[in-house]
C-alpha cells in the first residue's frame, strides 16, 4: 500500500521497551458515536499518560485531504492516507486512533494488513438512529440531493466481518463503549490495568 521508511521494532521489542504503538480503527455510520468515544478514550489515554493521537474523519478532510471529493476514488484515498499516517504513528509507539466512516471493508483490511497493530471498533447505530441524532443536517441533506454520494443514503456501507470490537451506541453509553475498547486492549496486551 506505501513504503516503509524504515524498519519498525518488532512487536516484542516494542513492548519490551513499553512502547508499543496500536491503531484504534473506527468504522460507521455519520452519527454513530466515533468522535464521541474517541474523546472519552482521549481522556482516558491522558489520565494513563499514553501517547496517542486522534485522526477525526471531518479534520482530516480539511487539513490532509482538502479538495478531495467523496468518489469511491476519492473516499479510498482519503482513508489510505489515514492509514499511512496511523502506521507512522504506531511503528513508533503511539496509540493511533482513526474516527473516520471508512466505508469500504477492502481498504480497512488493506490497512489492517500494513499496521498488524490494528483494533478495528465497529461503531454500529442504525442509520434512522444516526438521522435522528444528525445534529449537521448532513442526512437531510443527502436526502433532498444536496450532498451526492452519502454513506448509507446515496454511497455503500460495507458493514466489518470480524472487527475486534463491536460499540452498539444505540444499546450502550459512550462510557460502556469505549470501556469496551479497553477491555480488549488490555485482553490484547496493549494496555495494563
Amino acid at each position: 500500500m506505501y513504503a516503509v521508511l524504515e524498519a519498525p521494532l518488532s512487536t516484542m521489542e516494542s513492548r519490551s521497551k513499553g512502547n508499543q504503538g496500536f491503531t484504534i480503527w473506527f468504522t460507521g455510520f455519520s452519527g454513530a458515536g466515533k468522535s464521541t468515544i474517541s474523546a472519552i478514550l482521549h481522556r482516558e489515554f491522558i489520565r494513563r499518560g499514553l501517547r496517542h493521537e486522534i485522526l477525526d474523519g471531518d479534520v482530516v478532510r480539511t487539513n490532509l485531504s482538502k479538495g478531495l471529493g467523496f468518489s469511491k476514488e476519492d473516499r479510498d484515498t482519503n482513508i489510505k492516507r489515514i492509514g499511512f499516517v496511523c502506521h507512522l504513528l504506531s511503528r513508533n509507539g503511539v496509540a493511533a486512533i482513526s474516527a473516520a466512516i471508512s466505508p469500504y471493508r477492502e481498504i480497512r483490511d488493506e490497512i489492517r494488513r500494513t499496521i498488524g497493530d490494528f483494533i478495528e471498533v465497529y461503531v454500529k447505530a442504525s442509520l434512522e438512529e444516526c438521522e435522528r441524532r444528525d445534529v449537521k443536517g448532513l442526512y437531510e441533506k443527502a436526502r433532498r440531493g444536496e450532498i451526492k454520494q452519502f454513506t448509507g443514503v446515496s454511497d455503500p456501507y460495507e458493514e466489518p466481518l470480524n472487527p475486534e470490537v463491536i460499540c452498539d451506541t444505540q444499546q450502550e453509553t459512550p462510557e460502556e463503549s469505549a470501556q469496551k475498547i479497553l477491555n480488549k486492549l488490555a485482553e490484547l496486551g496493549y494496555i495494563e490495568w
